[in-house]
């Protein structure tokens, strides 16, 4: 089975539970075209480097696949068409990174800087 990595940025109003909704539909969409979905990571609500679609804001959420190249084809077929989805992207990698992302670890770091500088 290929492995990816699929990453998709949804619009800055939904709720939090809007956007979880979004990836248990992205999973449910993998796993009825005899994909597996290993890893799911909210990354949180993040600043956009430029507007897109009026958005300063985008909530990211990562899946890791494992499947044939036909769910990743459906996956971003049905990505296209949900409007709450304003950009998306699906690579092909060699193995999944074991344990939270690079993205996580940013947070992570970033928490205890702030909570030894006394910021919050």
């Amino acid at each position: 089975m290929a492995l990816y990595e699929h990453v998709f940025l949804a619009r800055q109003d939904l709720s939090q539970a809007q956007v979880d909704a979004l990836a248990a539909q992205a999973t449910e969409i993998v796993e009825s075209n005899n994909g597996k979905v290993t890893k799911t990571e909210t990354w949180g609500l993040k600043s956009l480097a430029y507007k897109i679609d009026r958005n300063r804001k985008a909530h990211f959420v990562l899946l890791n696949i494992e499947g044939p190249g036909s769910v990743v084809a459906e996956l971003e077929r049905q990505t296209r068409i949900n409007e709450d989805v304003i950009r998306y992207l699906t690579i092909r990698v060699d193995e999944h990174e074991a344990g939270p992302s690079v993205m996580m670890r940013k947070n992570e770091r970033d928490k205890k800087r702030r909570e030894r500088t006394g910021e919050f």
